[in-house]
């Protein structure tokens, strides 16, 4: 059975600390390296409700995309949520750990599992991290539909494909406009609008699109857009990480148990419409 420094071991070299964005905070949050782990709980976001979950699994390690801490704390007090989740998992015997950007310029990372998830063949990541060739690391990616099928046709295809949440997908763009190359890029890319265009990319699947960038967007004449939910875009790679460690374990002769978390972390939770439609298009 491994030690939680075997698995961080296991985990960084799939996820480099040094791929991670200079603002991140990603690594060991708590546990004892010491510890043993048995059983390891994937999900997006350290909530209250996913340490819950993870203690309710019996697990010894549960690794998260978003970290808890992005900024130094003076305290971890249980009079906060932040501190409570902290307190439940150092009380329950759980460790946390997070991957965060250095997962999203992995190979495979965030991204690919999205493009997995879409049906894409990945051809190259839409801002490189290495300039070696055939290295696929980097933010985002640009992939390709087995055939090409209208912008509607490629939305309802987003809409099964990823974890149902209460706002759906936004679409922005002609519904008959044919669509054969993809960018995508897990959690918010509305930074990526110049790297999506010089790849020539039919529609940009993401998140978190603002109004002015997805407008301006559109005047420079395309791509058209899909703004998913922060969490559905991230999701898909939980089970990509858990098939990364258990295969990076095996190759040192262990293993461990894995899960991916099915709670909906997503922060929204319904929409509403008004009785009558407002403004014109």
């Amino acid at each position: 059975m491994p030690k939680l420094s075997d698995v961080v071991t296991a985990l960084e070299r799939i996820y480099h600390p040094d791929w991670a964005e200079s603002w991140d905070a990603v690594g060991l949050v708590c546990g004892d390296p010491d510890a043993e782990v048995r059983s390891v709980l994937f999900a997006v976001d350290p909530t209250q409700a996913v340490a819950d979950e993870a203690l309710a699994r019996g697990a010894d390690l549960l690794v998260t995309h978003h970290p808890l801490f992005l900024r130094g704390v003076h305290s971890v007090a249980a009079t906060g949520f932040k501190g409570r989740v902290v307190h439940t998992l150092i009380t329950g015997g759980c460790a946390l750990h997070v991957a965060h950007t250095n997962a999203d310029s992995a190979a495979p990372g965030v991204s690919d599992a999205l493009a997995a998830a879409l049906g894409l063949t990945v051809l190259a990541p839409l801002e490189p991290l290495s300039a070696e060739p055939g290295e696929c690391r980097g933010i985002g990616r640009i992939g390709e539909l087995a055939r090409p099928e209208t912008l509607a046709a490629f939305a309802a295809r987003a809409a099964r494909a990823l974890p149902h949440t209460a706002t759906g997908l936004r679409v922005a763009g002609d519904p008959d406009r044919p669509v054969r190359t993809v960018a995508v890029c897990g959690g918010a890319g509305d930074s990526l609008f110049d790297a999506v265009r010089r790849r020539g990319a039919d529609v940009y699947v993401t998140a978190d699109l603002r109004h002015h960038p997805a407008s301006e967007a559109l005047e420079h004449g395309g791509p058209a857009l899909l703004d998913a939910p922060h969490w559905a875009t991230e999701w898909p790679w939980l089970a990509f990480a858990a098939d990364e460690l258990t295969r990076a374990l095996a190759a040192t002769g262990t293993t461990v148990e894995t899960h991916v978390s099915e709670l909906v972390t997503d922060p929204w939770t319904f929409v509403t419409r008004p009785d009558r439609p407002t403004g014109r298009r």
